[in-house]
């Protein structure tokens, strides 16, 4: 199968990404970071009296010139006096509703208390700080919509609103195997010539950076059988599977005999790293296959795996934004290429450069380290002047 343009394998594959998985319920406690899978409306106005937003006494905003009779206190939480008349004040406390007819609270740094006389020594305006009806929010507002990635805010109103169990997207799970005779894990005995497992821990670790569920899979070999049952396996439990290395036009690159049993949907991708990146179909399910070289492993996971899990989780990780070159930068490579930049927001504007990147082979994952974005040059060999206008993946939090 020839290789194909990168603007081909996202159109592919945008044609073939899933619906979220469904819904499920859970405790508030365990929401954070979770999708929001229903609008939350309000069922009444907050507050749903009017309310002191401060400790004071509550009178009537024409009264404040007359000697005025404290006739109680109003503590939050109780409503000993539903009315005050001419002339009258109740101590009033943040959060206590305010009694009828009042509607100024006059703080207490603002009077002079004389047994049960009150003189206001300094006026506010009318309302003073009186929370009106709704103030927060009224009944049948749309608070949090469907879609939202609840975050601590979204919490604390879900709590406000006596929710304890919300419904929520059913997270996607990505399986991870890692494939190489050379390779071995951490704890195994190293050799001259052999290669440290580090894919299948970096992937891991970005799937979950992510929020998604992610299984390390491990280390399956260059034994076709085995990598074959491990895949095989991984599909009963997971909705996507990716392996690492293998995809190649070595002697030994099984993993593309074994996943060309399923729906190909394009392998070999006109792009630099990751030129062997195989995306097939197994019913409901997506088998991913990576190079093995970390750095290609990395971009292409970014690339064709976590749209995969945004579709079905319903929500991005994943922004596409415009950043102006710090310095010149030479394309030396005709192919689509993907460059590991440092990235900075100055002066209202998104600024890149590869100040500190080593240049060479995809096998520098050390790259990665620090890293957040990746810059997007289009095929062909030319020079962009510092200042040009370039796309990047923003792949974790600049600002």
């Amino acid at each position: 199968m020839a290789h194909i343009s990168f603007e081909k394998s996202i159109e592919i594959l945008n044609s073939v990404l899933p619906q979220n998985k469904g819904t499920e319920r859970v405790f508030l406690e365990n929401a954070l970071n979770r999708v929001l899978a229903e609008d939350v409306v309000a069922k009444y106005d907050n507050p749903y009296r009017e309310t002191a937003s401060m400790d004071g006494y509550a009178v009537r905003f024409e009264d404040q010139d007359k000697e005025i009779k404290i006739i109680g206190r109003n503590p939050a939480g109780t409503f000993e006096f539903t009315e005050i008349k001419e002339g009258e004040a109740v101590k009033t406390y943040t959060g206590s509703f305010m009694p009828n007819n009042a509607d100024t609270l006059v703080p207490i740094e603002n009077v002079e208390v004389n047994g049960d006389k009150l003189i206001v020594k300094e006026k506010v305006p009318r309302f003073h700080a009186v929370r009106e009806v709704g103030e927060d929010f009224k009944k049948g507002e749309v608070l949090i919509k469907k879609g939202t990635v609840i975050k601590a805010g979204e919490i604390g109103v879900l709590a406000s609103l006596g929710i304890p169990v919300v419904s929520v997207v059913k997270k996607p799970i990505v399986s991870i195997l890692a494939t190489g005779e050379e390779v071995v894990d951490l704890d195994s005995e190293f050799k001259m010539g052999q290669i440290r497992s580090s894919n299948n821990y970096t992937l891991t670790a970005l799937a979950r950076s992510f929020g998604f569920e992610s299984v390390n899979l491990g280390i399956a070999g260059d034994k076709k059988e085995a990598i074959k049952e491990k895949v095989l396996d991984a599909l009963k439990n997971s909705d996507v599977v990716v392996t690492t290395g293998g995809v190649s036009v070595g002697d030994f690159d099984f993993v593309k005999e074994i996943t060309g049993e399923f729906e190909v949907l394009f392998h070999g991708v006109n792009i630099k790293p990751g030129q062997w990146v195989m995306l097939s179909r197994a019913g409901d399910k997506y088998i991913v296959s990576l190079p093995g070289f970390p750095y290609s492993s990395f971009v292409t996971f970014l690339l064709y795996v976590v749209p995969i899990l945004e579709s079905l989780e319903n929500k991005k990780v994943i922004k596409k934004i415009k950043a102006k070159l710090r310095d010149d930068f030479e394309k030396k490579f005709k192919k689509y290429q993907f460059v590991a930049v440092n990235i900075s927001f100055e002066n209202g504007e998104f600024i890149v450069d590869i100040r500190g990147k080593k240049q060479g082979s995809s096998g520098i994952l050390t790259n990665m380290i620090g890293n957040r974005a990746l810059m997007c040059l289009k095929e062909g060999l030319y020079t962009l002047k510092a200042g040009s206008e370039v796309d990047v993946l923003v792949y974790d939090r600049v600002i």
